[in-house]
């Protein structure tokens, strides 16, 4: 019988320890996903991009907030980024695109806005660098590794089932072939491409001119200003005193920030468990990126 009840005791144990473990994951996810304002009134938004780009959502989510406030009548966005992915960064650039239609949005680069970094940057009105800025990196990448050698070394039996040729494009289980690393080459161009109409198009640089440059090298500030990529040398207070004399602020503006109104933590779970997702992902899949 106390055996019996010792069990008992146990499984229930069990249950609720199951079930806070569950209202926990649902509190978070709750908090993550509940439409708040981010930003309080004022003249002037700072809108931060940070890090490496993988999910466009949050930030997109804060551009329509913006561009939906009428009392905010300019937005820095502030840079921080070595770029990400594709997808994510043209999402975000069209937002930009669009704020910057209802009001003046001013890009200001941090210690690095390169790739993707810089791609999400023109979607702005003007673009602010500090001399020593790395920016550029106007490339698409790719990674592939085989070991297909270790797996044997290891004695270990892969096997792979496909509906389509191409399907397992670039696994890591076999070598390549030169069908697939032709496929793989021209999509990389392809999106390459796409990379160097947006920087052609938005910064006015003839396309000749722009081949130049645009092979995925890093650039300083001032390189970048000298090719054109950027409109001047600042820091973010410039960018500031710049987005208030597009809107026509007279005086000194009130400059607001995004708010932070999850705990740290719950911010460090969130990013990590998104980031290590979209990196196994991006492995799996092998996804390009900027």
């Amino acid at each position: 019988m106390k055996n019996k009840s010792w069990m008992g005791l146990a499984f229930l144990v069990l249950i609720l320890f199951v079930s806070f473990g569950f209202f926990l994951f649902g509190l978070v996810l709750f908090i993550a996903t509940t439409d708040r304002n981010f930003f309080d009134s004022g003249d002037i938004a700072v809108l931060n991009v940070e890090g490496k780009i993988i999910d466009s959502d949050p930030i997109v989510h804060q551009i329509r907030q913006l561009s939906k406030d009428e009392g905010i009548k300019a937005v820095v966005v502030r840079i921080n980024s070595p770029g990400g992915t594709i997808g994510g960064s043209q999402e975000i650039y069209q937002e930009i695109k669009k704020l910057d239609e209802k009001k003046p949005v001013v890009a200001s680069m941090g210690t690095v806005a390169a790739s993707g970094g810089y791609y999400i940057a023109c979607g702005a009105q003007k673009i602010l660098a500090n001399p020593g800025t790395i920016t550029g990196s106007i490339g698409v990448l790719f990674e592939y590794v085989n070991v297909e050698d270790l797996v044997h070394w290891m004695k270990l039996q892969a096997r792979t089932f496909k509906s389509g040729r191409l399907k397992d494009l670039a696994s890591p289980l076999r070598p390549m072939t030169s069908e697939e690393q032709d496929y793989l080459q021209e999509t990389l161009k392809a999106l390459h491409g796409q990379f160097k109409e947006v920087v052609a198009t938005e910064r006015d640089i003839a396309p000749e001119k722009l081949e130049k440059f645009a092979d995925g090298r890093f650039l300083t500030g001032e390189q970048a200003l000298n090719y054109h990529l950027i409109d001047q040398l600042g820091t973010i207070e410039d960018a500031i005193d710049l987005a208030a004399k597009l809107a026509g602020i007279k005086g000194e503006p009130e400059v607001v920030y995004p708010k932070k109104e999850r705990l740290p933590w719950i911010d460090l779970l969130l990013d990590s468990a998104t980031e290590s997702l979209v990196r196994k992902l991006s492995v799996r899949f092998n996804v390009p990126s900027f």
